[in-house]
């Protein structure tokens, strides 16, 4: 097996607000190794973005408190000097964030947001060599290195979104945490810019760690796959065990809520009703329990852990 790359170990994020406090994530562990693809799956308000920009320390909202540790080849980057973290986000992680027009400075042309990265990280790199470098890696992704001149707003959706991966790989990382990566692309986009990344991990021996909502995106691109659901990881494992053997109930949900482009064929399963609780005062016992169709007394008052049902396979649900 893979060197593990990154631990996760406890990680608990907590936010103050007015009428209390967000458990954003709560008690979350897994391992990432070395060249795999780990996707983080579940609905809006899991926790999954707020996951992400832990890995990478940007998290910026006051009096949070984040309790654990983010071990990257052993070394804590929760306890790290702003000189060490500065050097990870240049030399080892990157992010590609969710929407590229936010992340992108409108008033800044495309080779202005390449050659910031590569002053931050890179300060002897001449503005030559990076405007060459920034040009090689457009090609790569499909984008013509004249676009280096264009401003944001004069791309589509898709040219942007491949901007901003290209922006993440300009400085050679070795991990990349991709948050909903192709959110902003249509259905034909989408495609392409999955099949590069498949293909960039490949070439430059990547691993990503890749947040998504959807599931048949998660099952082209991901080796394994772990599910969130309000804060924690309820189930984990191999794409074939999470796709073919799911165990935990909100994990069925969400399969049976993909649509089937067969009008003959009717859903027989049991489905989860309603909306996710809120983070501020979540239920007791298992979290999923006001919406699991298979609910019991003793899911309303204890809180499984996250067990192996398995070899590779952990669920965190009483259910045989």
């Amino acid at each position: 097996m893979a060197d593990a790359i990154l631990e996760v170990k406890e990680l608990s994020i907590d936010y103050p607000i007015a009428i209390g406090t967000v458990r954003a994530v709560r008690g979350v562990s897994f391992m990432l190794y070395e060249g795999e693809v780990l996707g983080l799956v579940g609905e809006s308000g899991c926790g999954k973005s707020t996951l992400g920009l832990s890995i990478l320390r940007l998290l910026r909202a006051p009096g949070r408190v984040v309790q654990g540790e983010l071990l990257f080849r052993g070394r804590d980057i929760l306890q790290m000097k702003n000189g060490e973290l500065r050097r990870l986000r240049g030399a080892n992680i990157a992010m590609v964030f969710q929407n590229p027009l936010t992340s992108l400075d409108p008033l800044e042309r495309i080779r202005d947001h390449f050659l910031e990265a590569l002053a931050v990280h890179e300060p002897s790199l001449s503005k030559q060599e990076g405007l060459r470098r920034a040009g090689d890696i457009l090609e790569r992704l499909g984008i013509e290195r004249t676009r280096l001149d264009e401003y944001p707003h004069q791309l589509s959706g898709g040219q942007t979104q491949r901007v901003v991966l290209a922006r993440a790989l300009i400085t050679n990382p070795e991990f990349l945490v991709a948050d909903e990566p192709i959110a902003m692309a249509d259905v034909s986009v989408r495609a392409m810019i999955l099949e590069l990344m498949r293909k960039l991990k490949d070439e430059l021996n990547l691993t990503y760690l890749f947040i998504t909502h959807d599931l048949a995106t998660a099952k082209y691109l991901c080796d394994r796959v772990a599910i969130m659901y309000l804060g924690r990881i309820v189930e984990i494992g191999s794409r074939d065990q999470l796709f073919r053997r799911p165990h935990h109930p909100y994990t069925k949900a969400l399969l049976q809520a993909v649509p089937v482009p067969d009008p003959s064929k009717r859903r027989t399963e049991p489905v989860a009703k309603g909306e996710i609780p809120s983070a501020v005062k979540p239920p007791s016992g298992c979290h999923f329990h006001p919406r699991c169709p298979y609910a019991t007394g003793k899911c309303r008052q204890d809180r499984p852990p996250l067990a192996e049902i398995e070899a590779g396979h952990l669920s965190a649900c009483i259910l045989d």
